[in-house]
C-alpha cells in the first residue's frame, strides 16, 4: 500500500476472522473487543478514504439496515469490496481482455475494456459528495446510474459482501446469514434429524472456519 488510507467502521462490524486478518496484515493495529460503540480505522488496500466513504454510503442504500436486521455497513461490505478490487480480480486476471470490445447482450456478459478497478474509479468520480446527500437524493442518484456497468458491479459486490463467508472480509459476525436464516456450509445434518424430528429448527450460523477448524491465511482468495 503506497499511501496510508483508512475507512472508519463500527467495532461491532468486526467479525473474529476479519479482526484476526486485519491484525495480521497491519502490525500495531489496536483492536478493542467488546466495545461495540467504538469505531475502528481499517487500512484500505484499493480505495482512498474519500472513495470508501462513498462506497459505504452507496452500499447502505442498496442493502440498508431496517427493522428486519443489519445492513451493508454492519456487514463491513466496503472491506470486502476493497479487498476484492485490490487483488487479481480487480485487475481482470481471470477474464479474457483482448478486443474487440463493445456493447453486448445479457447472455454474453460484460465485454468492455475496463477492468473492475477502472470501472470503480470512473464510477466513483460521478458520485462525488454522495455520502453527504440526504437519503432521498442518494436513492435518486443511484437510480440515475442503475443502467451503468459501475452500478451493476456495485450492486453485485454489495450482495456478495453481505452474504459471503467472513473469510473474504464481508458478512461480519455472520449478520447476512442471520438475516436470511442460512446456517453456513454445514457438512451434513445427520446428527440433527432425529433430535429435531417434527419440529421447526434453525441452527445457529457458522462460518467455514468455525465448521472446519481451518484458519484461513489473510486474504488467501487474493493471492496470485
Amino acid at each position: 500500500m503506497k499511501r496510508r488510507e483508512f475507512v472508519v467502521i463500527p467495532m461491532a462490524a468486526l467479525s473474529v476472522p476479519l479482526a484476526q486478518m486485519l491484525a495480521a496484515e497491519t502490525p500495531g493495529l489496536r483492536l478493542i473487543p467488546g466495545r461495540s460503540r467504538e469505531q475502528l480505522r481499517v487500512p484500505l488496500r484499493f480505495f482512498t478514504a474519500a472513495e470508501a466513504k462513498i462506497v459505504t454510503a452507496a452500499c447502505e442504500r442498496i442493502l440498508p439496515a431496517d427493522a428486519n436486521g443489519a445492513g451493508a455497513t454492519d456487514a463491513a461490505v466496503t472491506i470486502y469490496i476493497d479487498r476484492q478490487l485490490a487483488g487479481p480480480y480487480g485487475r481482470d486476471k481471470y477474464r479474457y481482455t483482448k478486443g474487440p470490445f463493445g456493447e453486448s447482450g445479457p447472455e454474453h456478459g460484460y465485454q468492455g475494456a475496463a477492468n473492475p478497478q477502472q470501472v470503480y474509479r470512473a464510477g466513483l468520480r460521478t458520485l462525488t459528495g454522495f455520502a453527504e446527500l440526504p437519503v432521498e437524493e442518494q436513492i435518486a442518484k443511484l437510480t440515475s446510474i442503475e443502467k451503468t456497468q459501475f452500478f451493476a458491479l456495485l450492486r453485485a459486490h454489495t450482495i456478495e459482501g453481505m452474504f459471503c463467508d467472513p473469510m473474504h472480509g464481508g458478512n461480519a459476525n455472520l449478520v447476512g446469514w442471520k438475516l436470511v436464516g442460512f446456517p453456513g456450509p454445514q457438512m451434513n445434518y445427520r446428527d440433527h434429524v432425529d433430535a429435531h424430528h417434527g419440529r421447526a429448527w434453525r441452527p445457529k450460523p457458522a462460518s467455514l472456519e468455525q465448521i472446519t477448524g481451518h484458519k484461513p491465511t489473510p486474504w488467501e482468495d487474493e493471492r496470485e
